[in-house]
C-alpha cells in the first residue's frame, strides 16, 4: 500500500528521511487497545511495541502514539512485533481531560482531517454536549460536521424543529440528517467522505456510530447490539481503530465518552462561539464584564433575542471550566518542577557528604 493512500501528505513525505533517517520506516497506528499498537505500512500490517528508548524520553502519556499517528519503525520479517522509534508531528489532535480530578490531557486520536458529531434525534438529543464536542473539535484544528441520526424516530416537523434549535445557538456546521435504518442521508455522508482523507466519529454510546460504520464499510464486520425498547442503542466499540473504507476514506471509530473534560482550550472557545465574541467586540468598554455594564453588547443581544441566554451561559461555563483547569495545571507542572529541583539538591548535597 502507497503511505499516500493512508493519508501521509506531501510535507510528511518529504520529510520522511529527516524522520526517520534511511534506517527505518514509516507506518500509520491503526489501532491502540490497552497499550499494544497496531501499525500499517508499505508491506502490511504488524502488532507494534515502545523502544525503552522512546519510553522513557517521553515526557507525558499524550506524547505516546495513538490512532493516527504517524511513526518510525523498525519491523521485523520474522512475525515479531515491530519497534515504534518515534513519532510524527501531529497536524490536527482529538483530546480531552483525562477522567477523574487528574489535571492532565488524554490523547484520544490524531491527524484527523474530519469529525463527525453524531446525536440521535430521539433520546440522546442534547444541545450542550453539542457545544461541548465542538470546543473539543475545533480547538484541535479538526474540521466539524454534525450527524443526526434516527431520523425515523421523529416527524420531519420535529426534525426541522431540532435543526432549528441548534441553529438558534449560533452553530452554523454542516448537519446531515440520517437513519441507519431507512438509508436516508446515508449517500450523502458516503459522496462527502472523500479518499486518503481521515475521518472520525464522535458521540455517546448507543447513537447508532457501529450501525452507521458497517453500512459505510458494507456489510456487518463492527457487531452491534439489539436496540433497547427506547431506541437507545447499546454501546458496542470498545477500542479505537482506523478503518479504510472502499472508496479510499479512512474512519477512526472510537468507544462512546462519558466525560468530555475541557481543559486550555481557548482556541475551540473562540471558534464554537464566534457569535458571542463578535458581540463582545461591541461592547462599548474594553474590559466589559457582560454583566450591568453600561452599553454591553452581549446584555443587549440577549435582551432583543439576537443571542440565547442559554447559550451564552454555556460558554461561560465552557470557559469557566477551561481556565480553571488550565490554571490546576500550571501550578501542578511547577509543583513538579520544585520537586525535581529539590530531589536534584538532595542528591547533589548527599554526594558531597
Amino acid at each position: 500500500m502507497d503511505m499516500a493512500d493512508l493519508g501521509l501528505d506531501k510535507w510528511l513525505k518529504n520529510h520522511t528521511r529527516e524522520l526517520c533517517g534511511s534506517k527505518y520506516s514509516v507506518a500509520r497506528v491503526i489501532a491502540v487497545d490497552r497499550g499494544r499498537f497496531t501499525v500499517k505500512y508499505e508491506d502490511g500490517e504488524s502488532h507494534a511495541i515502545l523502544t525503552g528508548k522512546f519510553f522513557h524520553a517521553t515526557e507525558s502519556a499524550i506524547d505516546f502514539p495513538c490512532v493516527g499517528d504517524w511513526v518510525c519503525i523498525d519491523y521485523h520479517e520474522d512475525g515479531s512485533p515491530a519497534n515504534i522509534q518515534d513519532i510524527f508531528p501531529r497536524k490536527s489532535f482529538l483530546r480531552r481531560k483525562v477522567a477523574g480530578n487528574d489535571i492532565e490531557y488524554q490523547m484520544i486520536a490524531t491527524n484527523i482531517d474530519v469529525a463527525l458529531i453524531v446525536q440521535s434525534c430521539h433520546f440522546d438529543f442534547n444541545i450542550r454536549r453539542l457545544e461541548r464536542y465542538l470546543v473539543m473539535v475545533n480547538d484541535g484544528y479538526i474540521e466539524p460536521i454534525i450527524l443526526l441520526t434516527k431520523t425515523d424516530l421523529v416527524s420531519s416537523d420535529e426534525l426541522e424543529q431540532l435543526i432549528a434549535t441548534i441553529r438558534s445557538t449560533g452553530i452554523n456546521t454542516e448537519i446531515i440528517a440520517l437513519s441507519n435504518v431507512t438509508g436516508s442521508g446515508i449517500e450523502k455522508v458516503q459522496e462527502m467522505m472523500l479518499p486518503r482523507k481521515t475521518y472520525c466519529l464522535l458521540g455517546s454510546s448507543g447513537v447508532g456510530k457501529t450501525t452507521l460504520i458497517n453500512r459505510l464499510i458494507g456489510n456487518s464486520e463492527l457487531a452491534t447490539k439489539a436496540v433497547s425498547g427506547t431506541g437507545e442503542g447499546q454501546h458496542t466499540t470498545t477500542r479505537r481503530h482506523l478503518i479504510v473504507l472502499e472508496k479510499g476514506a479512512m474512519l477512526i471509530d472510537m468507544p462512546g465518552m462519558r466525560e468530555l473534560g475541557i481543559l486550555s482550550a481557548r482556541k475551540g472557545l473562540g471558534d464554537s462561539f464566534s457569535d458571542i465574541l463578535e458581540f463582545s467586540e461591541q461592547c462599548h468598554f474594553a474590559d466589559c464584564g457582560h454583566t450591568n455594564e453600561p452599553r454591553c453588547a452581549i446584555i443587549a443581544a440577549i435582551k432583543n433575542g439576537e443571542l440565547d441566554s442559554e447559550h451564552y451561559q454555556s460558554y461561560l461555563k465552557l470557559k469557566k471550566e477551561s481556565d480553571f483547569n488550565e490554571l490546576s495545571s500550571a501550578k501542578k507542572r511547577k509543583k513538579d518542577k520544585d520537586l525535581s529541583r529539590l530531589i536534584k539538591t538532595a542528591k547533589k548535597n548527599k554526594s558531597k557528604h
